[in-house]
């Protein structure tokens, strides 16, 4: 895949600056992680989250792209959702955190996020993904389904 970028460069403040290199950081830390464990961290920290809206989804990513040439990259997907998704947790939402594969040429395993039921920003069609597990915002009544076990001290 080519260079990804923001559809208009965006100005940021200090404020986002610290934000985005935050996130960046925990989303180095993350993405070495083997995919359960991602997974769970990623679980846990989308509790009590309010659900992310487009808009706000689209600009935390292009403030991710602004920021960092590496999220830029062709290869950088799953570092640069992860950068996107901790940037709107660190603003009090969460996005819903998707990784499969495109399921037309190039086959691919991809990562991306989600809001409003829309991919953010992709340069695929939506039915072009398909994916494997995603991480959806959680209530912190609902957080805990029998769809996601809650982890053992020792899987922590």
């Amino acid at each position: 895949m080519s260079e990804i970028l923001p559809d208009e460069p965006v100005t940021l403040t200090t404020w986002d600056q610290v934000q985005i290199h935050l996130a960046l950081v925990g989303a180095k830390v993350l993405h070495r992680l083997p995919p359960g464990t991602m997974r769970r961290c990623l679980t846990r920290l989308s509790v009590g989250a309010v659900p992310a809206g487009y808009d706000d989804t689209k600009l935390a990513r292009d403030q991710v792209l602004t920021a960092s040439a590496f999220c830029r990259g062709g290869t950088a997907c799953l570092l640069r959702s992860i950068a996107v998704t901790l940037v709107c947790r660190l603003r009090g939402t969460w996005p819903t955190w998707s990784v499969g594969v495109l399921t037309v040429p190039p086959f691919a395993a991809h990562a991306w996020v989600e809001a409003d039921g829309r991919i953010v920003d992709e340069p695929m069609a939506q039915q072009d993904f398909q994916a494997f597990f995603t991480v959806p915002p959680r209530s912190r009544s609902t957080a805990w389904t029998t769809e996601e076990p809650r982890p053992t001290r020792e899987e922590v």
